[in-house]
């Protein structure tokens, strides 16, 4: 039985006539990293500001570690980063990390493991007005980590990184979630939710569109485009076969959905057999940001 973090339950905002969130429910399991996605706008960081108490909620409810706490108590078993990384410019990484443990009222024994863990050991000497976004950015998750929370929630992590910041955070993040705790993060990118995120909960102007498991969102077998000379003997073999769903023409070629595992050699061996022949004959799987398109068209 797996334990609930976060539960949001029938959740809405307003400001005024405009509905930031609108009956929003969702639940967080532990030990998976969760990904809200949606464009700008949608409501994902109203979301994380109603659940971590810096934003009223108009309605609805959440509880977190299943009401067993209340959210004060719970919310020192939470790391956050919602805003931009803010430390003292002149102080050193270590010493803006032993004001936060003051702050918290924590030891300051993790300070060194938590540095080693966002890759800023060599420059925990160096004044923080010296980093780059990208290292700002890592000891602000540094920060989050000192209390060795159950949860970390990020808002947009990666936000105005350089390709190489940007693969540093999505890797610590791996690696985070890799020791057991849970993560939460509002991204508006498709590609980092497919790279770091099990799970997903999509939302557009508010409302929630599709909330599950990542793999199962991109269809998670794939599909094989195909051509031949004998089309209408590979449409009535293709149509007869049980490891295929939706068999369509686009553009001259033949796309079959795959309901099962089938590999490309698999499926090449039996056409031959049967004397069709190929022209052409890739597999592919269906990306997040199809599925996405797909979501947010309807």
């Amino acid at each position: 039985m797996s334990e609930t973090i976060l539960t949001i339950k029938n959740l809405n905002k307003n400001y005024g006539s405009l509905q930031a969130v609108n009956n929003l429910s969702f639940t967080i399991e532990k030990g998976n990293v969760y990904g809200i996605l949606g464009p700008n706008g949608s409501g994902k960081s109203t979301t994380l500001g109603i659940v971590l108490n810096v934003v009223n909620k108009s309605s609805g409810e959440f509880s977190w570690f299943n009401n067993t706490i209340n959210t004060h108590d719970a919310l020192k078993k939470v790391g956050a980063i919602i805003e931009h990384p803010n430390f003292y410019p002149y102080m050193s990484a270590y010493d803006n990390l032993k004001l936060v443990c003051k702050i918290k009222g924590i030891p300051t024994t993790a300070i060194i493991e938590k540095l080693e863990l966002v890759g800023l050991i060599d420059r925990k000497d160096s004044k923080f007005r010296a980093f780059s976004l990208g290292m700002k950015q890592r000891l602000a998750i540094a920060s989050a980590l000192l209390n060795d929370p159950e949860i970390l929630i990020l808002d947009e992590p990666t936000n105005g990184l350089d390709p190489q910041g940007i693969h540093q955070i999505r890797e610590l993040i791996t690696e985070i979630a890799a020791k057991g705790t849970t993560i939460l993060l509002a991204s508006h990118l498709l590609d980092e939710v497919e790279k770091v995120c099990s799970h997903a909960v999509i939302l557009r102007n508010g409302v929630k569109i599709y909330e599950g498991r990542v793999d199962e969102l991109i269809a998670s077998k794939g599909y094989f485009e195909l051509n031949t000379t004998k089309k209408s003997e590979l449409l009535a073999f293709l149509n007869t076969h049980q490891a295929f769903g939706t068999i369509k023409e686009e553009e001259g070629k033949i796309v079959a959905i795959l309901n099962e595992e089938l590999s490309s050699e698999e499926l090449n061996k039996t056409l031959v057999e049967k004397g069709i022949f190929l022209s052409h004959l890739v597999k592919r799987k269906e990306s997040l940001e199809s599925q996405f398109l797909k979501l947010t068209k309807k």
